[in-house]
């Protein structure tokens, strides 16, 4: 019959692989718990550097009469649009345009940081503003070119019609009848004068028709 120490350290031989087991899984857990913030720390990205202050300079504010005032990239009413200001806004003011027209003012978010505004739309503060020469409008890369060969070829050239031209008639002739003449015979007896004799010859023949009948 077997003693109960020999019982045990059976038991104890028979658990201790797993008991070492135990202890290398717990270690490794404590060593990955403890790597795990340095590891965040390398995974992720420092944070970009940002600028904070409130810019400087004389203050401008939009007028309440205009629902919107945009804002554009160089002083002239044709150039783009980069953005807008609201009714009451207030904007840093730069300086202004050779003529006054415009405004240079500080507007973020945008190539340069700056815009121009019509001076019409910003109340302006006390005081004078420095003159901005603007910066000089960009001109296009290429300026698109039609090829008139190409373009004859869609050309339609109307041929006008020509009008009907007013012809005058030819004047009127209008003939004129000679005067009544009375022809005369050959012998240059007048017609008359013959119709009266064949009529009195005709009457003399009938008479003398008229007496031999009786």
């Amino acid at each position: 019959m077997k003693t109960k120490p020999e019982t045990d350290a059976k038991r104890v031989r028979k658990f201790r692989p797993a008991a070492m087991i135990i202890a290398i899984v717990l270690m490794t857990t404590a060593v990955s718990v403890r790597a795990l913030p340095a590891l965040a720390q390398q995974a992720t990205p420092p944070p970009l550097p940002t600028v904070t202050g409130t810019p400087s300079g004389p203050i401008g504010t939009v007028v309440l009469s205009e629902p919107e005032v945009n804002v554009r990239a160089y002083p002239d009413s044709n150039s783009a649009k980069i953005g807008v200001l609201l009714p009451g806004q207030q904007v840093v003011l730069k300086g202004r345009s050779p003529g006054g027209s415009w405004l240079l003012i500080d507007y973020p978010g945008v190539p340069g940081g700056v815009g121009w505004v019509w001076s019409a739309l910003i109340v302006l503060p006390p005081g004078t503003l420095p003159i901005v020469e603007p910066p000089p409008t960009p001109t296009p890369r290429y300026t698109p070119t039609i090829d008139p060969t190409l373009a004859a070829e869609f050309l339609v050239t109307a041929v006008p019609t020509r009008e009907p031209t007013f012809t005058p008639p030819p004047p009127l002739v209008i003939p004129t009848l000679p005067a009544d003449t009375v022809d005369s015979p050959a012998g240059g007896l007048p017609m008359g004068l013959v119709i009266v004799g064949l009529a009195s010859l005709g009457v003399f023949l009938g008479l003398i028709s008229l007496i031999r009948g009786r």
